[in-house]
Formats: C-alpha cells, structure tokens, sequence
C-alpha cells in the first residue's frame, strides 16, 4: 500500500457544493489509478470526513480528476 496526498489546485463549484483550492486529503490505495476506480469510494470518504464535501455533487470524483494534484508520499 501506498499513500496519496491529493490537494485541490482550483476552486470547482456546483449544485451547492464547493471545493477550494488548497483543500487535501490523504488516501491509501496500491497504485495511483485505485484511487479513481470503483466509484472512488476512499476519496469520496475522505472529503466527507475531513471537509463534509459531497464529491458526487460535482459529478464524482472521476468527473473532477484534473482538480486534483496527486502526489504518492509513502
């Protein structure tokens, strides 16, 4: 297993639901493509948690891929 830093290079907005820039999370996965397969449950997890952000409320975290800087830190 590995661990994701994934931070949010600019703000994206809709349906109510905001993400700023600046705003990370960490997320363990084997390889860097687990963290957008299968409905991207850890991330989608983590934002709930830490910030209490809905990524399905800006179409999923598939949808917002290119928001995300992802660097692998361990």
């Amino acid at each position: 297993m590995s661990l994701f830093l994934i931070t949010v290079k600019s703000r994206v907005g809709a349906n109510r639901t905001a993400l700023e820039k600046g705003m990370t999370i960490e997320v363990a996965a084997r390889m860097q493509s687990d963290l957008f397969s299968n409905g991207s449950i850890p991330v989608r997890n983590a934002f709930m948690n830490k910030y209490g952000v809905d990524l399905m409320k800006l179409g999923g975290p598939g949808a917002i891929w290119q928001y995300f800087d992802i660097k692998k830190i361990g």
